[in-house]
C-alpha cells in the first residue's frame, strides 16, 4: 500500500523540520510520497527543510487549508490520502496502523494527545475516542482512499475553517468513520498562550458558529482574534 501524505504550512518553522524529517527517515518511507503545501510562509518554513530530498513542495496561491489540502490532492500519486498537520507528530507505527485500517474502512483518523502533562489537556485527548462530531478535528490527522475524497468533492474551499469538520460530517453519512486506537502527539502551544478555559471557550463558540451556519470567515476571524494567534 502507497500514501500521500499532504501537510498544510503557514509559518511553522518551529515545526515542520521535525515532521518532516521524521517521515524522510521512517523504514518504510518507500511506500509513501510527502507533499508540503505552503500558504505563503513569511518565516523560515520552508528553509528549515529545503535540503530533504524526499519532499515535494507546493506553493498555494491562497492561505486556506481547505485549499492548500485539496491542491495537495491535486498532486498526489497514490489511493491513500493522509492529511496531517505541521504541529502533529503520528506514531511511528502510523504505516501499519493505516494499512491495517483501510483494510477494512475508507476514513478514519487517530486519538490525540498533547505534548504537556497537563492534566486538563489529558482529559481533552481521552474525549478523542469518541465518534461524535464535535471530538474530531484535523489535528487527529485524517486518512482517506481517494474514491471516497473524490465522491465527496474533497474538502469544500467554502469552509476556511472546520474544513475537516465538514469533510468527516459528509463522510460519515456514506460510510464507516474509523477511529484508530493509538494517538498522535499535537502540540499545546495554543494551551500555552492562553487559559485552558479561554481555548474550551474559543472552541465550543467556533463549533457552536459552524453549526449555525455561520459564515467560516467570520469563525475564522473570531478564533484568530479570541486567542491572539498569529497565523490561522
Amino acid at each position: 500500500m502507497n500514501i500521500s501524505i499532504i501537510i498544510p504550512t503557514l509559518n511553522e518553522e518551529n515545526n515542520i523540520r521535525r515532521l518532516c524529517a521524521f517521515l524522510c527517515n521512517h523504514q518504510a518511507n518507500e511506500h509513501f510520497e510527502i507533499i508540503v503545501v505552503d500558504g505563503g510562509s513569511t518565516d523560515g518554513t520552508l528553509d528549515s527543510i529545503s535540503d530533504l530530498q524526499k519532499l515535494t513542495i507546493i506553493n498555494s496561491p491562497v492561505a486556506s487549508r481547505a485549499v492548500q489540502m485539496n491542491l495537495g490532492a491535486s498532486k498526489a500519486h497514490f489511493e491513500v490520502l493522509y492529511f496531517v498537520h505541521a504541529d502533529v507528530m503520528p506514531p511511528y507505527t502510523f504505516y501499519a496502523d493505516l494499512r491495517e485500517a483501510l483494510a477494512g474502512s475508507q476514513i478514519g483518523s487517530y486519538r490525540y494527545r498533547f505534548d504537556s502533562t497537563k492534566w486538563l489537556l489529558r482529559i481533552n485527548g481521552y474525549f478523542t475516542r469518541f465518534s461524535m462530531l464535535w471530538c474530531r478535528g484535523g489535528d487527529q490527522t485524517l486518512f482517506i482512499r481517494r474514491p471516497l475524497f473524490d465522491q465527496l468533492g474533497g474538502f469544500d474551499e467554502y469552509f476556511t475553517v472546520m474544513e475537516d469538520f465538514d469533510l468527516i460530517r459528509r463522510a460519515k453519512k456514506l460510510t464507516h468513520f474509523h477511529i484508530i486506537p493509538k494517538e498522535v502527539i499535537v502540540s499545546a502551544r495554543k494551551y500555552e498562550r492562553n487559559h485552558y478555559l479561554r481555548v474550551q471557550w474559543a472552541n465550543l463558540r467556533a463549533f457552536q458558529m459552524y453549526r449555525n451556519g455561520v459564515k467560516p470567515e467570520v469563525i475564522r476571524h473570531f478564533y484568530k482574534e479570541s486567542l491572539k494567534l498569529a497565523t490561522y
